[in-house]
């Protein structure tokens, strides 16, 4: 850290000399580089239209509607989880691999928890719950190649799991 700051200051001094023992067309020059480097570096930058609510993909409060407990969802759900989900997550609240299910759909949307399942790759880049997560368990979600079917019967299921009737 000290080597960059040193660095950066001598970088910057001998910048300074150069500008100062030219001409102010140099100067100019300078300065109008720095505005189109600058101008460049802005328009690059992607805008920050991540919705932590919603999530990354294609489900929202518009395509996914939960209401009471659907049971033969859940069962499905259930099943589903017991292949692709178990080995990792525990329905407690204790962490395995990943973090335990136990009031989940108490913290994220039901289309939240649909994308995150169903796309983890973009939500694990841009989500800080889910990078402070990452943090703790150390391992990246891999994508399952799940349904949107599969995805709402597991919805299902950790609504039953957290008590809904």
């Amino acid at each position: 850290m000290k080597k960059t700051i040193l660095t950066l200051a001598i970088i910057s001094t001998s910048l300074a000399i150069m500008f100062s023992c030219g001409d102010d067309k140099k100067a100019a020059n300078a300065e109008k580089i720095a505005a189109e480097q600058g101008a460049v570096a802005e328009a690059a930058a992607p805008t920050n239209t991540y919705d932590p609510k919603r999530g990354e993909g294609k489900f929202d409060e518009s395509n996914v509607t939960v209401g009471a407990l659907d049971g033969a969802m859940a069962k499905k759900g259930e099943e589903i989880s017991g292949t692709k989900c178990n080995s990792c997550h525990k329905m407690t609240d204790e962490k395995l691999v990943g973090p335990g299910w136990k009031g989940v759909t108490e913290r994220h949307t039901p289309y939240w928890i649909m994308n995150f399942i169903t796309n983890p790759d973009p939500m694990i880049d841009k989500d800080p719950e889910v990078q402070s997560q990452l943090e703790i368990c150390l391992v990246r979600m891999p994508n399952q190649g799940l349904t949107d079917v599969d995805a709402r019967d597991i919805v299902e299921f950790m609504r039953k799991n957290d008590g809904v009737k």
